[in-house]
């Protein structure tokens, strides 16, 4: 998931150079969307992994 958002942003970035707006409006708005699932995921793990023990 982390990966396609890193593509999403490269290509907002580059769509943002040529200056086709309505594209990378589309594309920012999917990459904000794919960031704050990683990022929910990326805590919930975290909070989940703390209570295994490691032995």
């Amino acid at each position: 998931m982390l990966k396609w958002s890193m593509i999403l942003l490269v290509i907002a970035i580059v769509l943002g150079i040529f200056g086709f707006v309505g594209i990378i409006e589309a594309a920012a708005a999917i990459f904000k969307v794919l960031f704050w699932v990683f990022l929910a995921l990326f805590v919930i793990s975290l909070f989940l992994g703390r209570g295994r023990s490691t032995r």
